[in-house]
């Protein structure tokens, strides 16, 4: 394997070699650059992922959500480390929409899976932090190419936030995975119906000790409750089990179910069918942020948005009109 000098400029060639020849300093390297805003540092990125999509695409893509306090990364790891176990190479990647204001925290990612994150076949990454949840969904997707070409089998992408955050998740992933807490007060209110209806598998999590009674009542509860929903596009019906992560109980019945999905959607066509709508769908969400970024990027558009600012205020334009005129303004220049 090359050794590239840590300060030195890269060709898009470069980074695909070392991505491809699996080293995890170019990986990490070139997702950062694919979350630069830097115009040269886009063009640059466009070039990688062109270059590793052809590698690309060989792995399960879990999405991973769950309530405040359910001991996720907890679960993480542990699910992390038994997919190691068994053979797989593991990245996880988080998608948080308050890093836009935190900027995120690669520290406080890879310490709270101290254990997960000395393994050579795994590697940890905090989302990258963006102006719109959308922007960081494409570069949390973007990153999860790069992963694959590098030889990562099992992408486990987790969202931190809470809202959107999920639906960006489930647009990007092959299973949906809740994990959900028992005796917290009403499990069913607990989490919003919408987020209910993507979930491939519901995992009650810390069913140890006193709380194995409680858990497996709760596991009940969210079994009738799924029964409810329609079946999804793709045949499965959803599964609701029990497991402890700091006890390592029932973390292989989660991998278990994720096989027994694949195995289902691989048969019936699904998986490339969601696959290849992911893919369309990740060209929408680029054209619309190139959009966005090239309206606001705009120093007229910008100096002209002050002034509407201070018509709104002072009641001399209202802001439907405001937004029609400066849309119809930034059309002029096409």
């Amino acid at each position: 394997m090359k050794n590239y000098k840590a300060k030195s400029r890269l060709t898009a060639e470069q980074y695909i070699e070392g991505i491809l020849e699996g080293s995890r300093v170019i990986l990490s390297r070139a997702i950062t650059v694919i979350e630069s805003n830097l115009e040269s540092d886009k063009i640059l990125a466009k070039d990688i992922i062109q270059g590793v999509l052809p590698s690309s695409g060989n792995s399960i893509r879990i999405g991973i959500t769950g309530v405040p306090g359910v001991g996720k990364s907890t679960f993480i790891e542990v699910f992390g480390k038994h997919l190691v176990t068994l053979g797989h190479k593991v990245a996880i990647l988080s998608i948080d929409p308050s890093s836009q204001r935190s900027r995120g925290s690669i520290l406080g990612d890879k310490t709270r899976m101290e254990e997960l994150a000395t393994l050579e076949e795994a590697y940890i990454r905090p989302s990258a932090s963006g102006d719109t949840l959308g922007g960081v969904a494409n570069k949390t997707g973007e990153a999860m190419f790069l992963c694959e070409a590098g030889g990562y089998d099992v992408i486990l992408i987790e969202t931190v936030g809470v809202g959107q955050s999920e639906t960006a998740v489930h647009g990007m992933t092959d299973f949906f995975l809740l994990l959900m807490l028992a005796g917290a007060g009403d499990e069913l209110q607990g989490i919003k119906k919408g987020i209910m209806e993507m979930a491939d598998m519901v995992v009650i999590n810390k069913a140890d000790g006193d709380n194995v009674r409680m858990s497996e009542l709760a596991k009940r509860q969210y079994q009738n409750a799924l029964h409810i929903f329609p079946l999804s596009e793709s045949g499965w019906s959803p599964e609701v089990s029990t497991a402890s992560a700091i006890k390592n109980i029932g973390i292989d019945k989660v991998w278990e179910t994720v096989l027994k999905f694949k195995e289902l959607v691989d048969e019936n066509g699904y998986f490339l069918k969601n696959r290849n709508q992911q893919q369309i769908q990740w060209m929408y969400n680029n054209i619309n942020e190139e959009l966005k970024n090239l309206f606001y990027g705009s120093d007229a558009i910008a100096k002209q948005l002050k002034e509407l600012e201070k018509a709104i205020i002072s009641s001399k334009i209202s802001p439907v009109k405001a937004a029609q005129y400066i849309i119809e303004k930034y059309k002029e220049t096409f």
